[in-house]
Formats: C-alpha cells, sequence, structure tokens
C-alpha cells in the first residue's frame, strides 16, 4: 500500500513539473503543438548562430509566439503546403536576458569565433550603429518570428541568397546581389507574409512582425524553455 502511494505522489509531482515547465504566459503557445507540421531549427538553443554556443535563456528547442502571431503563421503554412512548400522557424519569441547576452557578446571584441560565417566583412564594433545589436528586440514581445521555405518532400531549404542571420548588405530586401531565383524565393516567402498580417524588416530577409501585435510595448522575459 505504501508502495502504491509512493507511486502516486511521485506521479503527481511528475505531472505538476511538467505543468510547471510548459506554464506560459496568457496569451502565449507553442508553435509545433498548434502547427504540427511546421519546421523548428532554433538557432539560439545550439551553437549554430552567431555567438557560436547556445544563447541564455534558451533551454529547450521550442518555438514560443503570441497566439495571434501563431494563428496568422498556421494560416501561412496551410496554404504553402498545397503548394508543396513548409515553413522554418529560426526564432520566434525572445527573451530580454537573451538580447542582454548578445550585447555582452557585442562589447568584447576578443570573441570573433564566427566572424567568418556570419559577419565576414564589418567590424564587430560596428555591429549597434548598423543595427544588428540593439539594446531591445521587437522578438521579446512575442510576436515577430525568424523563418523560412522549405521543400515539403526534401526539407531542403529554398535558396534565398544568404544565410539566416548573416550580417551583410546582401541579407537586405533591396540587395542587387542575388540571383532572379533567390530574389523569387525571397518575394514568396515577403508576399505571403504580409498577405497574412505580418510586415518584413527592411535589413533581414527572414524577419517578419505581426502589423497588429498584441503586446506592442511589452519585453518578455521568462525563459525559452
Amino acid at each position: 500500500m505504501k508502495s502504491l502511494t509512493y507511486l502516486l505522489l511521485f506521479l503527481i509531482s511528475l505531472n505538476i513539473g511538467l505543468a510547471q515547465e510548459k506554464n506560459l504566459p496568457k496569451g502565449f503557445v507553442y508553435i509545433k503543438e498548434q502547427i504540427p507540421d511546421i519546421k523548428l531549427d532554433i538557432r539560439y538553443a545550439g551553437s549554430n548562430n552567431f555567438i557560436g554556443k547556445p544563447v541564455s535563456s534558451y533551454q529547450k528547442s521550442v518555438g514560443i509566439l503570441s497566439k495571434p502571431a501563431t494563428d496568422a503563421l498556421e494560416k501561412i503554412q496551410n496554404d504553402l503546403m498545397s503548394q508543396g512548400y513548409c515553413l522554418k522557424i529560426f526564432d520566434a519569441y525572445r527573451p530580454q536576458t537573451a538580447v542582454n547576452h548578445f550585447i555582452e557578446w557585442a562589447r568584447n571584441p576578443a570573441d570573433t569565433l564566427t566572424k567568418a560565417k556570419f559577419y565576414p566583412k564589418i567590424a564587430k564594433k560596428d555591429l549597434f550603429q548598423l543595427g544588428y545589436i540593439a539594446s531591445k528586440s521587437g522578438h521579446s514581445r512575442g510576436s515577430t518570428v525568424d523563418l523560412t521555405i522549405i521543400d515539403a518532400k526534401t526539407g531542403k531549404e529554398l535558396d534565398m541568397g544568404s544565410g539566416y542571420d548573416f550580417f551583410g548588405n546582401i541579407s537586405h530586401h533591396n540587395t542587387d546581389k542575388i540571383t532572379k531565383e533567390q530574389k523569387a524565393n525571397r518575394s514568396l516567402l515577403k508576399r505571403i507574409m504580409i498577405k497574412n498580417g505580418f510586415r518584413p524588416y527592411p535589413e533581414e530577409w527572414w524577419h517578419y512582425t505581426l502589423r497588429n501585435e498584441p503586446y506592442p510595448e511589452t519585453y518578455f522575459d521568462f525563459p525559452v524553455r
């Protein structure tokens, strides 16, 4: 009888722990739970990013967004799937603690581990002035997403002309340094995002913010887990 009691207590505590772990602020959802066929590649939860290691407060490789932003993404995903494509998410909600980690990294001139891959033609000291690093990020408001389009069958990313988080003019929407195919791929993403209520960020082809975001003045700092 005691063994059964201990087992029940253990299961209850386990369920409580899981519930606390998945406890999001009101108005936020896990993208994958609402859109199961969407692909996630949350770069800041791993080492394939411009810092070169997991970023503070990214405890799990999950995507979190406000419910309105996720609803809009669901429409986009359904539209793309009917055309043989699929969305891949690189980043969504980003805690302020993670933004602070970016600032700390940018202020350390000795750390140039990822320069060749992510900012080969830009001096690290200029990242603030050029707008690549800032003290606040729209991602922390919960309705901004970094994403691309992939082939639904092969999983291969459409060629956008530059990689995610590449700091340089070639990542800008108005660049003249990409091919017609790359421009068409960017246009496909841009058109469908704008059609569903997102606005683009001129300097980053992958970055979109919901126009009618529900928390335009609030910068959240709960962990990604």
